[in-house]
């Protein structure tokens, strides 16, 4: 029943804190409604996360081995830390989070495999830099027939208002996929629930955790690092969309906030740097490297406690 709580609330948290990536710029732009966006979020993350969440599964238990306790211990040590993120505010990691929960005790009790850590780690570089590249690219290419054409306001915001839900449904569907193995792999562990069952659990948890708690962080994410414009709002969450869902499709779990974050550069990058606030930014950079670090002690912290 622990490790069971201890999960759910991990998929809260993440579902909390993740939310935003999907649906934080076209809040934040005021062309979708914050009570339309939770929804259609929280719909789309569980369906994601049925249809295709299961891939990232065996990546993360392949990092250390885990007894049902020590899964248990991680998945807290990983929620607490989300969720500390989530009061300060924070655009942290849920999956880098998750992975330093995984090492801090593999540390403790000596069981790390250096082969898929390298693989993530490696994911992790190239989530970011892949999403600002995606969005450098998709701002030019879908600028041009607005150029083009220079379509009057009357039909144009309808389109951007349409794209943005189809961009924010489509990037909770990838976030679902990507991001649910953080949750599942520690419910599987000692057969405690089967991939099918462990997946459909994380995405009702994350779900709730974007109804109830999700707003802070996503009026925070679209405003804090450059300003968005409805149109600059579509490409960065359909630049992190494609950017997470062909992560998802590898099998390896990684961060929507990296991925959001970089879209949002890739946009600032073709806009012009001095648009970029530079302050903001490092306090996000400061997120990423406090949550991995912070799980990692906490996850070490209670497998010493655990084996004491």
């Amino acid at each position: 029943m622990l490790g069971l709580m201890a999960g759910v609330f991990l998929g809260w948290s993440l579902g909390a804190n993740d939310a935003a990536n999907c649906f934080g710029t076209a809040v934040s732009s005021r062309m979708v409604a914050w009570r339309h966006a939770v929804w259609l979020a929280a719909a789309f993350i569980l369906l994601g996360a049925v249809a295709q969440g299961q891939a990232g599964i065996a990546t993360l238990q392949a990092l250390t081995d885990q007894t049902a306790t020590g899964a248990e211990l991680a998945a807290l040590a990983a929620a607490v830390t989300v969720t500390t993120m989530v009061r300060l505010r924070l655009p942290a990691s849920a999956s880098q989070a998750v992975v330093g929960a995984l090492l801090g005790s593999g540390l403790a009790t000596g069981h790390i495999h250096a082969a898929p850590l390298g693989r993530v780690l490696a994911c992790w570089i190239g989530t970011p830099l892949g999403a600002m590249l995606v969005a450098f690219v998709l701002y030019h290419v879908l600028r041009w027939p607005l150029s083009r054409f220079r379509p009057s306001l009357f039909v144009l915001d309808p389109i951007l208002h349409l794209g943005l839900i189809l961009c924010g449904c489509y990037a909770a569907h990838a976030l679902g996929a990507n991001s649910v193995a953080n949750v599942a792999s520690f419910l599987v562990v000692g057969g405690r629930l089967s991939p099918g069952a462990a997946v459909a659990v994380g995405g009702l948890a994350m779900a709730a955790g974007v109804l109830t708690f999700s707003r802070g962080v996503m009026l925070t994410v679209g405003r804090g690092i450059t300003p968005l414009d409805a149109f600059t709002a579509l490409v960065v969450v359909l630049a992190e969309g494609i950017t997470v869902h062909l992560y998802a499709l590898l099998g390896v779990p990684v961060s929507m906030s990296q991925a959001i974050v970089g879209a949002i550069l890739g946009i600032g990058l073709a806009k012009g740097v001095h648009i970029l606030n530079a302050r903001n930014l490092v306090h996000v950079l400061v997120g990423w490297l406090l949550a991995p670090a912070a799980a990692a002690t906490l996850g070490a912290i209670f497998a010493v406690l655990a084996g004491a």
